[in-house]
């Protein structure tokens, strides 16, 4: 498994598939990068003037990444984007 360092979040990004109006369904490589990831791993934070970073996100939260932050791995098949906290934008809660 893939343990992220400092105050990195290890990603995977949800696949998502839509449907037309009339009834097509449009694969994921034909829509736009979608925005919504699972967080799969989390750092430990980082120590900023001594003092520990508080990791803001957990194993299993469903997030907003900016765009295009991160940088993308594969590993054992699956692809992965490991990504700085300060790029998350925000938490989905349900």
């Amino acid at each position: 498994m893939i343990k992220p360092l400092g105050s990195r979040v290890l990603i995977k990004m949800k696949e998502s598939e839509e449907t037309t109006k009339s009834g097509i369904i449009l694969a994921s490589a034909a829509q736009e990068k979608p925005q919504i990831a699972e967080v799969i791993e989390v750092g430990p934070g980082e120590k900023i003037d001594g003092k520990l970073e508080e990791m803001y996100v957990k194993k299993g939260d469903n997030v907003i990444v900016s765009k295009y932050g991160g940088t993308e791995v594969k590993y054992e098949g699956e692809e992965y984007i490991i990504i700085k906290q300060e790029d998350i934008l925000a938490i989905v809660e349900k």
